[in-house]
């Protein structure tokens, strides 16, 4: 059945999934929102400190349009937006290599040297991310060593070091600290399609 929800309701469920769930020690918690400006984002915002947001889209004007709303609405709110990531930016054939940017390309990158955000790379459309997402295996499991696991460890790498940053530790740092049963408290949000956000 489809759930209907009023902005009031979406906002207090959100303060529930934050603050009366037993998250217990956590490296990073990620926050995955659907594109705009509206209440689930503000809410958030208000609920918990964030350290940044990261904002993904597909490469076409539309998408980049919202991009762009959510990153200066995060600006806005005084929340760092840590870089913009284009999805599905092109498909390669399995079987020839022939590239078709299906929903043009390089259109993130062009848009974060305008709104001078740092780009973090591209995602293309890919059955294998597919296939694993909808058997509940991250695709950096399932195939490790592939070019999708690559570019989402890359890009966890680069997001990875701007929380070292802004945490004021480094890694060995962290790690050593969270043996001992301490809980680094950072939190970050993206934003986009296809766009969508996330927290951490």
């Amino acid at each position: 059945d489809a759930v209907i929800w009023r902005g009031p309701m979406v906002s207090q469920l959100i303060q529930q999934f934050i603050k009366n769930v037993a998250w217990g020690a956590l490296d990073v918690l990620v926050v995955d929102l659907p594109p705009g400006t509206g209440d689930s984002q503000l809410t958030l915002t208000q609920t918990i400190p964030l350290t940044g947001a990261v904002i993904v889209s597909t490469p076409q004007a539309i998408a980049l349009a919202d991009a762009v709303k959510g990153a200066n609405m995060f600006r806005e709110v005084k929340v760092p937006v840590m870089g913009l990531i284009e999805n599905m930016s092109y498909f390669e054939c399995p079987h020839c290599a022939h590239r078709t940017n299906i929903f043009s390309t390089e259109g993130a990158k062009q848009k974060s040297l305008e709104i001078d955000v740092e780009y973090l790379g591209a995602l293309p459309l890919e059955e294998s991310t597919r296939t694993a997402g909808d058997e509940g295996v991250p695709i950096v499991v399932r195939e490790p060593l592939g070019h999708q696991a690559g570019v989402f460890i890359k890009m966890a790498d680069s997001l990875w070091a701007k929380l070292e940053k802004r945490a004021g530790v480094d890694r060995s740092a962290f790690f050593k600290n969270n043996s001992k049963g301490n809980n680094l408290k950072t939190s970050k949000t993206t934003q986009g399609s296809d766009e969508g956000g996330f927290e951490v």
